[in-house]
């Protein structure tokens, strides 16, 4: 049988972490976790996991306190390096591995494979829904690997791990109990993503104009609300969307903040703004157009939406 370590790095989870390592308490062989110096009661949850119910022998768990970098995927990584099973799981402590999960992963890692990792569906519980539209589903992440041949590279917040060879699919999902309240999203928004986003923008060289301002927040809502059926997810899809778009305006606003809010005080600014907007509501057009004619059934409202309906 083929061992695996299960990882992870947390900081101030004590509302989490009993589940999270619960659900993985029939199929690790050992549980790493790097502590970012949790003032809660993190590490004493995760220290008292005992016994199964069904007696099954506990899984060692190893806990080392570090710091609580930005960039947590440090943390992972040395979780990961840390590692000594044949295959690694890394999870966050807001994840659960369904019962279904548990017996696909099993069975993979012990059977013979040509690959050196697996992409796990997410299913993301946000605001109380699971969210199946707007970008959130299936939401793969490469999870699962072999010791030694992938690596955290630690540049982005959003990044995957980097694997040596073939990744394959796993037909089961991890549950993510992701954002539980605006506040929660809102936090993260401004002291993590948008942060790393910007610091991203930047490091690769690149310049941002006026223009952006308002084509970044529209292409993301678009997208989400559109292209990715956010509707499809109700107030949910629509809020969503809306609070992904914001993120994209604060994103801007941070890269803008960097250049010491630089003056642009263009002759014309209104005219120049409706020029902006013109591409706007012709693109807005387009995909409410081509989402009713998903939607709709009727033969007759498809072709009169493509009538309509003109390229963006």
């Amino acid at each position: 049988m083929k061992k695996l370590s299960v990882i992870l790095a947390t900081f101030n989870e004590e509302k989490n972490i009993k589940d999270c390592l619960e659900s993985v308490h029939q199929l690790a062989d050992e549980i790493i976790i790097v502590d970012g110096s949790s003032t809660d009661k993190t590490v004493e949850i995760a220290s008292s996991i005992g016994r199964s119910a069904s007696g099954r022998k506990k899984p060692e768990i190893k806990i080392l306190i570090k710091n609580n970098p930005p960039m947590f995927h440090l943390n992972k990584q040395l979780a990961i390096e840390k590692a000594i099973g044949d295959w690694i799981l890394y999870l966050d402590a807001d994840e659960r591995v369904s019962p279904k999960l548990r017996q696909e992963i099993n069975q993979k890692i012990n059977a013979k494979t040509k690959f050196n990792g697996f992409w796990i569906p997410r299913k993301n519980i946000i605001f109380g829904k699971w969210i199946r539209h707007t970008g959130w589903y299936p939401d793969y992440q490469l999870r699962l690997f072999k010791n030694g041949q992938a690596f955290l590279p630690c540049q982005s917040v959003h990044e995957q791990p980097k694997l040596t060879g073939e990744a394959d699919y796993l037909e089961n999902f991890l549950i993510h109990y992701n954002y539980r309240t605006i506040s929660q999203f809102v936090t993260k928004l401004n002291y993590l993503y948008t942060e790393n986003d910007k610091k991203v923008f930047l490091a690769e060289g690149k310049k941002i104009s006026w223009p952006d301002a308002l084509r970044w927040p529209t292409a993301e809502f678009l997208k989400r609300f559109f292209k990715q059926e956010g509707y499809k997810d109700g107030l949910h899809g629509l809020v969503l969307s809306l609070l992904q778009s914001f993120s994209a305006l604060v994103t801007f606003a941070k890269i803008w903040e960097n250049q010491e809010f630089k003056k642009i005080e263009p002759e014309n600014f209104l005219v120049k703004i409706e020029k902006e907007f013109g591409p706007i509501i012709k693109e807005f057009k387009y995909w409410f157009l081509t989402s009713r004619i998903k939607q709709t059934k009727s033969f007759f409202k498809k072709n009169f939406y493509r009538l309509v309906r003109k390229s963006p």
